[in-house]
């Protein structure tokens, strides 16, 4: 059966998803927000095409150069010289948001082995471009005649990401053929990863965390949040960045670390940390930042029944039913919370906790909650991997 799973091409991985929304390289970061804002997708993808002009025509040479998330666009504008002046950083070209690390992005055929894939994602690859099948003349052209922002078409065919969720998700369908390997708890296979771990300490400046952040984006994970006892209380996730983009952009050059997840953690920030930011914006004299924050959030609050609300918990640290650790503050609530498991958790409960959370990465904590390192879907395609050799 390993032999049988090894043949599958990677096509088999991207029945029914969705093709890919795109952005050009020459769009601006105004544009790119806007696009995240509108299709409310994690990721967009970035092309760059030989030929715009002939784009519609025939084949341009368009590749993926990349792709976009609310979190580059929040780490952009957290930068001191755009607080000073956020309008005219919205206006810069998309590209200064894409990362220039080779091999984040790749395209590869339908006809690719699945090993093929998860060679590439162990390589480094975090999603890869795949073309689905051509569409037909009538809806190609009905394709071509929406915005350039929500067009799918290039090079005459739409794509898909398949991502190391995806393979995830396709070797769990087929995990009795790891046998033993899932059962096993995961501080015997070598998959906690204790070195690459962002963290940040819960009374810091979010700003500190903000290297942390833009890696974390790269990686697909999370910056933990530790007490001065290193266990973990909280996590930034890149995702959780998602509303209010100027004004967790201003909140993360004001407040602590502790602060922003309260910030970010739900529909709306909490009045008492809104007045705190202005005030010091005000003194670092962010008047554009302020102003800019000021339209933002009565936009967002005039929309705020569209949320549901959040409710804080005042219990002692420990960790849930959901497999979550939580009440280290009243402000801190589900949101910020981080998946985690124990040393001695199997793997396949691992994959099931990250699978069920749509999250890459799964913290490790000891018994008292202090922080022992991350397993990555990255690691288990290793252990699989590693396997299917055997």
């Amino acid at each position: 059966m390993a032999v049988n799973l090894l043949r599958h091409e990677v096509s088999d991985l991207c029945i029914g998803k969705p093709s890919l929304r795109t952005l050009s390289i020459s769009s601006t970061v105004a544009e790119a927000l806007a696009a995240l804002r509108k299709f409310g997708e994690g990721f967009l993808s970035v092309w760059s095409c030989g030929d715009h002009a002939k784009a519609e025509e025939a084949d341009s040479g368009c590749r993926c150069v990349g792709k976009v998330c609310i979190g580059d666009v929040v780490c952009f504008l957290c930068k001191e010289e755009n607080l000073k002046n956020p309008g005219v950083a919205l206006q810069a070209q998309l590209s200064v948001l894409v990362p220039k690390i080779p091999g984040l992005v790749k395209h590869l055929e339908p006809t690719a082995s699945l090993w093929e894939a998860m060679d590439l994602i162990v390589e480094g690859t975090q999603n890869l471009v795949i073309p689905l099948r051509t569409p037909t003349t009538n809806s190609r052209k009905k394709l071509l005649s929406k915005s350039s922002m929500s067009g799918t078409i290039h090079n005459n065919s739409q794509y898909c990401w398949l991502t190391q969720e995806d393979v995830i998700r396709y070797l769990f369908n087929s995990i009795s053929v790891f046998f033993p390997i899932p059962g096993q708890p995961i501080n015997s296979l070598n998959i906690i990863d204790s070195d690459k771990v962002l963290t940040v300490y819960y009374d810091d400046p979010a700003s500190v965390a903000l290297p942390s952040i833009a890696q974390s984006i790269l990686r697909q994970t999370s910056v933990a949040i530790l007490d001065n006892d290193n266990k973990l209380v909280g996590e930034i996730s890149p995702f959780m960045l998602y509303s209010c983009v100027e004004s967790v952009a201003a909140a993360i050059a004001t407040l602590s670390a502790g602060d922003l997840m309260a910030y970010i953690d739900c529909g709306g920030p909490p009045e008492d940390l809104i007045r705190l930011v202005k005030e010091r914006l005000e003194e670092k004299n962010f008047g554009a930042a302020l102003e800019m924050m000021d339209e933002e959030l009565g936009i967002s609050y005039s929309s705020s029944s569209s949320f549901s609300s959040c409710s804080s918990s005042d219990e002692e640290f420990g960790m849930g039913k959901s497999g979550r650790f939580g009440g280290y503050s009243a402000r801190m609530v589900r949101r910020s919370e981080g998946i985690v498991c124990y040393p001695w958790s199997s793997l396949v409960a691992v994959m099931i906790q990250a699978l069920a959370h749509r999250v890459c990465y799964v913290w490790v904590v000891e018994e008292d909650g202090s922080l022992a390192g991350i397993v990555t879907f990255e690691g288990m395609i290793k252990v699989f991997m590693k396997q299917l050799r055997s």
